[in-house]
């Protein structure tokens, strides 16, 4: 292509309006536009400007979350028994105390990712008795080595901690008389009353963690928001503000609406998102209350920024603006990155802060 049949076309474009505006958020392509642009004369006046400005650009947006203490979780029997004892709602478990009793006797909270599934006895090896060991050594049992593999001496500490409980001294560890969590715990909710009848696999009561935590649901279309580790901001309902991080990401399947015919919906696949806060003194007094999370998925400092509205679609490919000079004006090529809040990062060999493009409308 010659350079006269390329100003013939950009003439064309910038005069008659033909140019293409492109709006789309998240666009980002390379130019081939070279040179200082070409000129063209101005006709009438443009329909508005704006100003380069150099600035800090992120890709920020707001979702509402529920204050709290996040997930809840479920504790099922594992015995056939009577429900004799249950810690009252609110109340905290920590690590070696009864979680609930089943016929007088304790089921005892652990620390541990790994469910309790098998008997532990002598000759037994692996992550669980590594995981159950851990434990009995922070509660301050004695006489046996912390490792993968369940001895006799494990068997001897394991009968000192079953007289401490009052159950009987059988050096083996039944999966029912523990339950496993990642650390202490708030008991939510009972879902079994003292003198109930319990059965493998029946809910006894729901517990949670003890710290403050602010929880929101995400769509799917909104996962780049979702990075462990991320800062937030989080506004609480009195207007404060408060830092978070974001410390757990979780994706959740929620059941349909019932339809009016009866039937239910579409399950919705959700992004469970929980936020832990730099001050968690600040969530005190709002139990079950709502609050705004901030989140930014990408954030770009020190860089030049247009209005979306300013970019043109060069004929050549990628993209330009057009910048106003007194009674003239040029096309130059620009270098699109980061789009957030209605406007682009640019570069280009002639684009600095504070010039003026034409914004067409």
């Amino acid at each position: 292509m010659t350079g006269v049949s390329r100003r013939a076309r950009l003439r064309a474009a910038v005069i008659g309006g033909v140019v293409l505006l492109v709006a789309a958020v998240g666009v980002s392509a390379a130019v081939g536009f070279g040179g200082g642009g070409d000129r063209a004369e101005a006709g009438n006046a443009p329909p508005a400007t704006a100003t380069v400005t150099r600035q800090t650009l992120a890709d920020s947006e707001t979702a509402e979350g529920e204050l709290g203490y996040g997930a809840t979780r479920t504790a099922t029997a594992k015995l056939s028994g009577t429900v004799t004892a249950l810690p009252p709602t609110g109340s905290t478990v920590q690590r070696g105390r009864a979680l609930y009793s089943v016929d007088n006797e304790e089921v005892v909270l652990l620390y541990g990712g790994l469910p309790a599934y098998r008997t532990l006895a002598p000759g037994v090896e692996g992550a669980d008795v590594a995981q159950f060991e851990r434990n009995l050594k922070a509660l301050g049992y004695t006489g046996f080595t912390v490792d993968d593999e369940y001895t006799g001496a494990t068997a001897d500490a394991v009968r000192d901690w079953q007289d401490d409980l009052g159950l009987a001294e059988t050096g083996r560890v039944e999966p029912g008389r523990i339950v496993y969590a990642d650390r202490e715990v708030r008991v939510e909710s009972h879902q079994a009353d003292v003198g109930d009848l319990t059965q493998p696999g029946q809910a006894v009561l729901a517990y949670t963690g003890t710290s403050r935590l602010v929880t929101v649901e995400l769509d799917v279309d909104d996962q780049r928001l979702a990075k462990r580790n991320a800062k937030v901001t989080v506004r609480l309902p009195d207007g404060r503000t408060v830092a978070g991080t974001v410390s757990t990401i979780e994706t959740v399947i929620q059941a349909g609406t019932a339809a009016a015919n009866g039937q239910s919906g579409d399950a919705e696949t959700k992004i469970e998102v929980t936020v832990a806060v730099a001050d968690p003194k600040a969530l005190a007094g709002f139990d079950q209350a709502s609050a705004d999370v901030v989140f930014t998925a990408a954030e770009r400092q020190d860089v030049l920024t247009v209005p979306v509205s300013a970019l043109l679609a060069l004929a050549e490919g990628g993209y330009g603006v057009q910048i106003a000079e007194g009674e003239a004006s040029r096309i130059v090529a620009v270098t699109t990155g980061l789009f957030a809040d209605g406007r682009v990062e640019v570069t280009g060999a002639n684009v600095t802060e504070g010039t003026t493009v034409v914004v067409p409308t």
